[in-house]
Order: C-alpha cells, then structure tokens, then sequence
C-alpha cells in the first residue's frame, strides 16, 4: 500500500503507511477505545443483572473514570506527536494533573450518593484500567512501523 512521495516527485523514493509515527498511537487509541467498549457492555449486562440499575451506575461511572482516564492520556501523547518532547511532557502532565482533579471532584461529589453501586464502580475503574492498558499496549507492540537501523 503504497503512495507516492509527493513532497518530492523526482525522489525514487515511495512513502509508505508505514512511515507514520503516530500509527502506534493512533492503533493504541483505537484498540483501548474498542476493549473499553466491549467490556463496559458485558460489565452493564453482569452488573444490571445482578445489582440491577445501582449496577448499571456503577459501571458507567465505573468506565469513564477507568477507561477514560487512560485513553485521555494516549490521546494527549497522539495530539502532540507532531511537536518537541518538551510540549508533549508539558501537554501529558497537565493533562494528568486535570485528570486527577476531575477524579476527586467526581468521587466526593458521588461519596455520599446511594444511586450506584460501590463495588460495581471498583471493580469497572480496575478492570476497565487494566483491559485498556493492556489492548493499548498490544496495539503499540503489535504495529507495523518502518525501522531503519
């Protein structure tokens, strides 16, 4: 699948899909983004049936707060893959001091709530953590890059 150079037409040279450097993180992205999915769709279906509609809360709350907090971070390190490592680390900090700020106004505003279920939303933050973690990874570790070494 390739295309032609057309920054340069007289180069012998082709570009490939391969070239991208951010097919890593855009695969990471896309792979965490459909685990995330698949997995709060089982976790409603168990946790609805078992703890009915506190259930279900639960494992929304549960999903955005886990899955969210790691594909943001992904997304921020694909958003500044085009810029200098200091703009990155800057733009990947901030956006995890954000993200815990978030994380406890969310958590003491719902502290004292009853219309979700408490181990419904531990369980789905961990294992919506741990499963978009894990599809991210494989999908880095799983692309097709050029390497020219």
């Amino acid at each position: 699948m390739s295309a032609e150079n057309t920054e340069n037409p007289d180069s012998p040279f082709e570009i490939s899909e391969f070239d991208d450097h951010r097919r890593p993180l855009q695969r990471a992205v896309k792979f965490g983004s459909y685990a995330l999915l698949a997995f709060t769709l089982i976790s409603l279906a168990i946790w609805g049936a078992t703890r009915g509609l506190p259930g279900v809360w639960g494992v929304v709350i549960g999903a955005a707060v886990g899955g969210g907090f790691v594909l943001l971070t992904a997304l921020s390190v694909l958003f500044t893959a085009n810029s200098n490592v200091t703009t990155t680390g800057a733009v990947v900090l901030g956006s995890w001091l954000l993200k815990i700020v978030i994380l406890v106004i969310v958590l003491a505003v719902i502290k004292d709530m009853t219309f979700y279920d408490n181990t419904a939303l531990f369980v789905t933050v961990v294992i919506a953590l741990v499963v978009v973690l894990m599809t991210e990874v494989w999908g880095v570790l799983t692309s097709r890059v050029t390497y020219i070494g």
